[in-house]
């Protein structure tokens, strides 16, 4: 089997082939290592890399240690680099900032931890933006991630090295995260999938915050829908480090996908009655996806959420200050580590500090009246779709959009409006390709009901089956 075919195989049928002795776990370390030589240096995507002579090794270990077990574990043999926002042991977390750059925690985050006890071999680490902050990935520590479909264009973000990983078959599966679109902004920009679990269901941590920021959560992102499914089959269910973690039957992610969405009725919330601005071809672009959803039997309507959506981004602003300025107060702190900080996140600290107990409780008032109206949309919908972002992959060298439509965005995060909304209310999210405008990709949120993530996949297992996006493969790919 050439190396040029490993790679294009999906991560489910690739354990498979190594399940069966069909393929050495070296022979696929290895066709992934020439993929990454040839195609990361164009991209960025990957970063703080084990040495080859050093991964090969692993990779032949695990072939000789294979006879120990009656069943391989799901992700035995495959090659993975976890977000650079999630804690490894063995290799460097720099969270994208020049204060942690050299960074090397105690333990595995859950998911990590998770990972590597189903058999996959850590390789480095995929490319954020610093300390997570903005839809870009961009950082004075790595630099900037490339769009896999036009390198003059921003991957997105914050998990966009790992979207751009994945599109340039350099990983077979990856993790990332998602708080203000970080899952499914990525995932639209290079036409892959993106998973933004319930909230609860992928534990997070060990942290000391584990009562406190109930917003982002880690999650799946994938080639193809299936590939999802094992993947957060790996990542989901109770741990006692994340006492708000939910319980999850083993493996119940990871079966059949197939059913029947004849008769389902999916809200289209468009613009939010042109509340949101968005780039020209944006809305046509998913409006043309939606007969997709016909043909799988759904029945797809416009709607208008009966609530105001300004006051949903007051709360919004109100409360990720709150959540991500209050983390980074003690760097703010330290004068030396303030000078390192990039703007955007001294922001953030500095509106948290404006902040009082009173603003926090009216804030999450106004969350409680969205979850009941989300609540209420799903009495008469089975699910609800939005597009993924409000504007496609924008010039690589700006920070981030000073203006969508005409309209100014007031803040580093206000362009990515259209995200918050599943945030909030803590329902899950699959980001899913849509088609491309003049070769750039775009996608669309399909939001499943609250703890409805198997739903969900099912859909999203439907919808892959119909739409044609898969096709086409980004220049960098055309010919090898």
């Amino acid at each position: 089997m050439r190396d040029k075919e490993i790679i294009h195989f999906s991560a489910t049928h690739l354990a498979r082939l190594i399940a069966s002795r069909e393929l050495s776990c070296f022979e696929v370390m290895c066709a992934y290592l020439d993929q990454i030589e040839a195609i990361n240096p164009e991209v960025n995507a990957i970063i703080s890399m084990l040495d080859r002579e050093q991964l090969e090794l692993l990779a032949q270990v695990k072939d000789q240690e294979m006879g120990r077990y009656d069943v391989l574990p799901p992700l035995y043999g495959l090659p993975l680099a976890p977000k650079d926002l999630t804690a490894t042991l063995d290799i460097v977390t720099s969270l994208g900032s020049p204060i942690f750059k050299d960074q090397r925690n105690a333990v595995d985050s859950i998911v990590v931890e998770r990972m590597r006890r189903a058999g996959g071999i850590l390789i480095g680490k995929t490319n954020v933006p610093e300390f997570g902050l903005g839809s870009h990935t961009y950082n004075t520590v790595f630099g900037s991630t490339k769009n896999a479909y036009d390198q003059s264009k921003s991957a997105g973000g914050s998990s966009g090295g790992a979207a751009v990983a994945l599109a340039l078959e350099m990983l077979p599966i990856a993790d990332g995260s998602d708080f203000g679109g970080s899952l499914r902004n990525p995932a639209a920009w290079n036409n892959i999938y993106g998973f933004r679990p319930s909230r609860g269901r992928v534990p997070q941590g060990p942290s000391l915050e584990v009562f406190y920021d109930q917003f982002s959560t880690e999650g799946p992102m994938a080639k193809n829908v299936q590939d999802l499914a094992l993947l957060l089959s790996i990542q989901a269910g109770y741990d006692e480090c994340a006492p708000l973690s939910l319980k999850t039957p083993e493996g119940v992610f990871n079966e059949n996908l197939e059913t029947d969405l004849r008769g389902k009725k999916i809200a289209w919330l468009k613009d939010l009655d042109s509340y949101l601005p968005m780039q020209d071809g944006v809305i046509d672009l998913c409006e043309s996806g939606l007969g997709y959803f016909t043909q799988l039997g759904c029945e797809v309507e416009l709607v208008v959420p009966q609530f105001n959506m300004a006051s949903l981004w007051r709360a919004w602003s109100v409360l990720r200050a709150f959540v991500t300025g209050s983390k980074l107060h003690a760097f703010y702190q330290n004068p030396l580590h303030r000078s390192q900080m990039k703007p955007e996140a001294i922001w953030e600290v500095e509106e948290s500090m404006k902040l009082n107990a009173l603003d926090i409780y009216q804030a999450s008032q106004i969350r409680t009246g969205w979850v009941k109206e989300t609540n209420r949309l799903f009495t008469k919908y089975d699910f609800l779709v939005l597009p993924s972002a409000q504007l496609f992959p924008f010039d690589i060298r700006w920070t981030w959009p000073k203006e969508i439509a005409h309209q100014t965005m007031d803040t580093y995060h206000r362009w990515m409006e259209v995200v918050i909304g599943p945030t909030l209310a803590g329902l899950p999210v699959l980001a899913a390709p849509v088609g491309f405008h003049q070769g750039i990709p775009m996608g669309i949120q399909i939001i499943g009901k609250p703890q409805g993530d198997l739903e969900l996949l099912q859909m999203g297992f439907a919808w892959e089956q119909v739409v044609p996006f898969h096709e086409t493969r980004p220049a960098l790919l055309r010919g090898l």
